[in-house]
């Protein structure tokens, strides 16, 4: 369902889209360009690899986005009014291709049960532990995408988009040493752009609470070759994880 890393900072970066595991009987009613996984956050929790020795907590979800979007409200509400974009229990690809063969379909339900209950209840347990161990809490929900998705937005996604509910979800001076960790001249960044933060990001960002939270959502081509079979680029995979080794060290030194 999920893998677990304790660590004794306020820190947590939750990667609730890196997973790739399919169950045997929901594969079998899908299609092949479905069990590709091509919509997969690929190799984001690598990149965070370093974060374990900072002391950052780690919580990374196996089971694939197709399962069940952990990112999305249980009630499956949209989360940009009139924009494109996939449900909690997708039906098609970010390209609007179909994900299930002929006369099959999602069981919402079942999927909640199993595998978003599961993850979410041990995503505010951490939340709420970290809190009151610390005071606060930092929340980093880590991200990819392919850098063009036409269904989703126009032209080619910027390198580093960064997600704070528009203001609502962290302290500000957070998002502003956010922004100071990841601005360079080798990589474009946009805060609250196309993608401002998901259900995680609004959901558990609650700065009154004592619980900041922020997106990051890189672009694949970074790091990655964007077809398949989507493998990491180790030079640029290096270069980017160094910038996000940069911001999660900041965001260890700060405190509201």
């Amino acid at each position: 369902m999920y893998e677990y890393h304790q660590g004794d900072s306020p820190v947590l970066i939750n990667v609730p889209h890196c997973g790739t595991r399919l169950p045997e009987a929901l594969a079998s009613t899908m299609t092949e360009e479905a069990r590709r996984l091509t919509d997969t956050d690929w190799h984001v929790d690598r990149l965070y690899g370093f974060a374990k020795r900072l002391g950052a907590t780690i919580l990374s979800a196996r089971i694939s986005r197709y399962v069940i979007d952990l990112n999305r409200p249980p009630d499956d509400t949209a989360l940009y009014e009139g924009m494109g974009g996939t449900g909690l229990c997708p039906t098609e690809t970010f390209d609007g291709t179909t994900l299930y063969l002929d006369g099959c379909s999602a069981n919402r339900l079942d999927r909640l049960e199993e595998y978003w209950q599961p993850y979410h209840d041990k995503l505010s347990q951490t939340v709420e532990s970290i809190r009151d161990t610390h005071g606060f809490a930092v929340l980093l929900d880590a991200h990819s995408i392919r850098s063009i998705v036409p269904r989703l937005f126009q032209g080619q996604l910027a390198d580093f988009n960064l997600g704070s509910n528009s203001g609502a979800s962290c302290d500000p001076t957070l998002t502003s040493l956010a922004v100071g960790a990841l601005t360079s001249d080798d990589y474009s960044l946009v805060v609250d752009g196309r993608f401002k933060g998901g259900y995680i990001t609004r959901h558990y960002g609650n700065p009154a609470a004592g619980v900041h939270a922020l997106q990051l959502e890189l672009s694949q081509r970074t790091y990655m070759n964007e077809a398949p079979p989507f493998s990491l680029l180790p030079e640029k995979a290096e270069s980017v994880s160094k910038w996000l080794k940069t911001l999660v060290t900041q965001l260890l030194t700060w405190s509201p």
